[in-house]
């Protein structure tokens, strides 16, 4: 069966917008949470996780780039210890808010 998420997030209502991706168990400082984006050509394509990723000035989450020969793609890598229900949050750095 296809998960597009990790079994340790799940998405609900967010307090910051919409939905969120929150913690269904304690996500370690270091973890990869697979591709949040990607980048074919001039296009930038959100995944389901970053989808539905909200910002924070205050972020849990960072971006790690990593690059093929024709594209560029970005895994959600945790920066501090995320607490079960705690929402993952990130800067966002491609669009305006």
């Amino acid at each position: 069966m296809y998960k597009p998420l990790p079994e340790s997030i799940t998405i609900k209502q967010s307090g910051i917008n919409g939905l969120g991706v929150f913690a269904e168990q304690k996500i370690m400082q270091g973890t990869n949470l697979g591709m949040s984006h990607i980048k074919l050509d001039d296009q930038i394509i959100r995944t389901p996780l970053g989808g539905f990723i909200n910002h924070s000035n205050t972020p849990n989450c960072t971006k790690a780039e990593l690059k093929g020969d024709k594209y560029k793609k970005w895994n959600l890598i945790t920066i501090q210890d995320i607490k079960k229900g705690e929402e993952i949050t990130l800067r966002y750095t491609f669009y305006n808010i």
